[in-house]
């Protein structure tokens, strides 16, 4: 699962990292959270980095507000569900990101359960996870809402004893390019899921500060030691 995220990184070196333009001023965000609007570069256009709302919704819902809205999907089994099936063929992504969060699940090295540790490369650079997105029309009013998910596959040695999932951080610029690439195919594209190298990632124990979105901060970044 991956249901926290950071994006601090400079707005010049992500254009440069990304080779996309912002389409609007973005603030920093320490502690991305579900439904909020975040910085997203779609395969329909990739030279430019647009905020779309976390939380699919996709565009054959009738109401936005009734039914899931999935913050991921699962890697292994994008082909077998029809609405994450289309999407992998036409409606691809990259979620910009530079850390995520995950909560540990049991009791470990004198570390109380569900402890939040924030994990990042080890180079400390921005990066993409693979999403999906769409497009969902309200038809009495016109308005469109482009939403995405993320997915999720299975975890590397690092993030194993963490969590049983984590989220695909494509693992090289031309990853990332032939995941936005119209023109391979759905059997390639599902080839770029799989776990990053663990040997090029960092994690450490953070405060419970990021248990709220509200505490949207340089604080929320701020190591903790273990009892």
């Amino acid at each position: 699962m991956c249901g926290r995220y950071t994006f601090i990184a400079p707005p010049g070196l992500v254009e440069d990292r990304f080779d996309a333009m912002f389409a609007e001023p973005v603030a920093p965000t320490y502690n991305a959270a579900p439904s909020q609007h975040l910085p997203v570069i779609t395969n329909t256009a990739p030279g430019q980095i647009q905020l779309l709302q976390w939380g699919l919704v996709p565009a054959w819902v009738k109401d936005r507000t009734s039914g899931p809205q999935p913050i991921n999907a699962r890697a292994e089994t994008l082909s077998e569900k029809p609405s994450f099936r289309q999407l992998l063929q036409r409606r691809r992504c990259l979620v910009l990101a530079d850390s995520f969060y995950e909560w540990q699940q049991k009791e470990a090295h004198g570390l109380p359960p569900k402890t939040p540790h924030r994990i990042l490369l080890k180079s400390a650079e921005p990066y993409a996870f693979a999403g999906l997105w769409d497009e969902w029309v309200d038809r009495a009013t016109g308005e469109v809402l482009p939403t995405f998910t993320i997915v999720t596959t299975e975890p590397n040695a690092l993030m194993a004893p963490l969590h049983h999932r984590m989220p695909v951080i494509l693992e090289s610029r031309a990853a990332e390019r032939a995941w936005l690439d119209d023109g391979l195919s759905a059997q390639e594209h599902q080839q770029l899921l799989h776990p990053y190298p663990a040997e090029l990632m960092q994690e450490y124990v953070i405060s419970k500060l990021v248990n709220s979105p509200a505490h949207n901060e340089p604080a929320v970044l701020e190591p903790v030691q273990a009892a």
